[in-house]
């Protein structure tokens, strides 16, 4: 799943269209990198090292120690990282940040013809929301519980 993530091709838009836009240019907003920060650690479950050392190759604006700080705070793993409990939904970002759904349809051209508000909701059935479009690599809900279940260990050593 980690190439799917960095090639931008997980099933969720606003993720893939952020990496797709890493991937063309060499930048990407900074909501956008937390929203894909945090669904390779909180959703996927990989390393943070792994996606800051990804961002470092592809970004024409990377930073060592903001690209470093970024990763460790959308990871909940830094000195002054975002709360453990504080997982990103990539749908309700979406809601939040692309609305009209106008930064998807240019950085993912299959969904160019996609009403928007299908990009701020899991899919309702086993079903693509385009049809050249993936589903989803994994169940946000089911991913947050687990990353929250991991966290609460280590938050409690004596449940370990």
């Amino acid at each position: 799943k980690f190439e799917q993530w960095k090639q931008g091709r997980t099933g969720f838009p606003i993720v893939d269209a952020g990496m797709r836009q890493l991937l063309a240019t060499g930048f990407m907003h900074n909501r956008v990198r937390m929203i894909t920060a945090m669904f390779l650690t909180k959703d996927l479950h990989y390393d943070w090292k792994l996606g800051e050392s990804w961002f470092m190759r592809k970004l024409t604006d990377g930073e060592i120690a903001s690209n470093n700080g970024g990763w460790q705070w959308s990871a909940g793993t830094g000195v002054d990282a975002a709360p453990y409990f504080r997982i990103q939904n990539p749908w309700s970002q979406t809601a939040k940040y692309d609305p009209d759904g106008g930064y998807i349809k240019k950085w993912i051209p299959e969904l160019a013809e996609t009403d928007p508000a299908l990009f701020q909701k899991p899919p309702e059935s086993n079903k693509p929301i385009a049809d050249d479009y993936l589903l989803p690599c994994l169940d946000h809900y089911v991913e947050r519980d687990r990353t929250l279940a991991i966290f609460k260990k280590h938050k409690n050593p004596s449940l370990l």
